[in-house]
């Protein structure tokens, strides 16, 4: 079931879309009230100010899409390779946000070689998961999550500036995960799909 914030994201998309497109004032009027109400509803669902949630969403005139993370599932027999995020000191896969003007492929690849010094080769698409319907915690952005398969190739596993350790690590022994980048439960499916290469490609 959507939750408040859930609902407050669509209501925010709904406003910004109306802002952007609709040539009536009267119509702007009732969009930016709308926008308001949506800020308002974030703030009583994440406690952020309300300061920082209109300044995080600003005035775009844009149609409103979800944001797209890419990550990187790398195995070393049954190990999976693993990055302690700074941010929070959790572990998570490799990746982060794509970047424009990079194929999905080139942008897991470049993460990993980033956060962890490895060059590796992407192979195909695992999972595209809608990161609302699975257990992450509450974020202001709606989000696709895309796990992409790579064969380690060459060097040496070294940590980046933002990445404060990276390492490959057994199924059943794994770190605290950050849950705001990946799930037990998508760890499991990752093995899923290491184990039975024949399945398709996991789709929300």
């Amino acid at each position: 079931m959507p939750s408040l914030l859930d609902h407050a994201k669509r209501i925010q998309a709904l406003a910004q879309i109306g802002l952007t497109y609709s040539p009536n004032p009267y119509d702007l009027e009732r969009y930016e009230e709308l926008r308001e109400i949506a800020l308002q509803l974030m703030h009583e669902a994440t406690g952020h100010p309300l300061e920082k949630l209109a300044a995080h969403y600003g005035d775009k005139k844009e149609y409103v899409t979800p944001k797209v993370d890419v990550r990187g599932v790398v195995f070393e027999g049954e190990k999976i390779l693993l990055v302690k995020e700074s941010a929070d000191g959790l572990w998570s896969l490799p990746g982060g946000w794509a970047d424009v003007g990079y194929t999905p492929k080139e942008v897991v690849a470049k993460e990993i070689k980033e956060e962890t010094g490895l060059t590796v080769t992407p192979t195909r698409l695992l999972a595209v998961l809608d990161k609302r319907v699975h257990a992450h915690p509450p974020a202001l952005e709606y989000t696709y999550k895309l796990f992409i398969e790579c064969v380690n190739t060459s060097g040496t596993l070294t940590p980046s500036h933002d990445i404060l350790d990276c390492g490959f690590f057994d199924e059943h022994h794994l770190p605290p995960l950050s849950l705001e980048r990946v799930t037990p439960d998508q760890i499991n499916l990752m093995y899923a799909h290491k184990r039975h290469p024949e399945l398709a490609v996991t789709l929300d």
